[in-house]
């Protein structure tokens, strides 16, 4: 477990930035909307849902991309608990998350819901969201890890400032841990990240980004 907190200051709009890896939780263009369009049409949802959907995450941050989603499944009328695993090394204070997601009142219900039995780190039922951080570094959690994922949120820091999440042998076990016809999405376009994912097996396409994002990277495991 990690025994470290993530170490912010905050802009004048309400966005978390990272002092340790000088970079921001989430875009100052509509974070929710880049959420939308990046992990969530990125990985065909809420098409893809079923009953035991499981989508597992590279960086956990303010918790915005599991809120987006659990409010997605909730309003596709799917039967059962989405199942959500987040790797995170330092995770969020939950006074900070609560602090950051006052910016999406969209999301005030789910936040809501989430924050009032989150204690910032562990497993936590919801009845419809099954969630657990496996909070430590995902070079040595992930490998460990027993499940395999629909879908994959790869959402850590900018390749150039958090390179750890971007290398070659964690990509290849994101592909391990990925079940056959699952996907993974992430707002980085870096060609070295694409490379890592098709070396790992996944038929990887670069597509339209957020924003001022021109492209984004999107891949799919062959059944």
């Amino acid at each position: 477990m990690a025994d470290q907190r993530a170490e912010l200051t905050w802009r004048e709009e309400g966005v978390p930035v990272s002092s340790r890896f000088d970079d921001p939780y989430f875009s100052d263009q509509n974070g929710l909307e880049e959420t939308r369009h990046v992990f969530l049409a990125g990985n065909d949802l809420p098409a893809r849902f079923c009953p035991g959907f499981h989508v597992a995450e590279l960086g956990f941050g303010t918790g915005l991309n599991l809120l987006a989603t659990w409010a997605a499944w909730e309003r596709s009328g799917q039967d059962g608990a989405l199942w959500f695993t987040t790797f995170e090394a330092f995770p969020m204070a939950p006074s900070d998350m609560a602090r950051a997601l006052k910016a999406f009142p969209e999301l005030s219900p789910w936040a809501a819901r989430f924050l009032a039995g989150w204690s910032g780190t562990g497993a936590l039922d919801l009845g419809t969201l099954q969630f657990e951080m496996i909070a430590g570094d995902a070079r040595a959690t992930l490998p460990d890890w027993a499940g395999r994922a629909d879908a994959w949120f790869l959402d850590g820091f900018a390749p150039a400032k958090n390179p750890e999440l971007w290398g070659d042998d964690l990509l290849a076990q994101v592909a391990r841990h990925t079940a056959p016809g699952g996907t993974a999405a992430t707002y980085t376009a870096a060609g070295f990240v694409r490379r890592g994912l098709e070396a790992a097996g996944f038929a990887v396409e670069r597509i339209p980004g957020h924003g001022r994002k021109r492209h984004m990277t999107r891949a799919r495991m062959p059944l």
